[in-house]
């Protein structure tokens, strides 16, 4: 039967890795227009685990701490905020604009709950570190049968 189809699942995934390659490419010069994948105003997050912590890191470079809002709803973790424009020198003149403005908004689901009065949140280098304790495991609780 495979004889059949001319185009195996594999090339068919290069094939669509070098369009949208491509696409990206022809766009590059025209960033406000939302043809990318990820725009500049969603950072990027790694999720790790430690055996008593779950770490959320987001590249957010040039924001001030004041501008960016971390909740927790259940397990979801939120962070929001917003990058504001620098003051603009009348006499200077743009040949290139490519850094975005504006607010952002990124959420994750954390793979556990957590302990919330204990989340520490850190801002180093461009880099917002949340620190957010995990639960200690609910232990089986043996029930009595009350006889009547």
């Amino acid at each position: 039967m495979t004889d059949m189809i001319p185009w195996t699942t594999g090339e068919l995934g290069r094939l669509r890795q070098e369009m949208d390659s491509l696409f990206e490419r022809f766009f590059e010069g025209f960033p406000r227009l939302g043809l990318t994948r990820r725009t500049g105003l969603t950072p990027s997050i790694d999720l790790s685990e430690t055996k008593d912590d779950i770490i959320v890191k987001a590249e957010i470079p040039g924001i001030d701490s004041k501008d960016v809002d971390i909740s927790l709803y259940g397990n979801v973790l939120s962070i929001k905020g917003e990058r504001r424009q620098e003051k603009v020198d009348e006499d200077e003149e743009f040949h290139r604009i490519e850094r975005s403005y504006g607010a952002f908004s990124r959420s994750v689901s954390l793979p556990c709950e957590v302990e919330e009065k204990n989340i520490t949140a850190t801002y180093e280098k461009g880099v917002l570190k949340i620190r957010l304790p995990k639960c200690e495991p609910s232990k089986p609780r043996r029930i009595k049968i009350d006889v009547k």
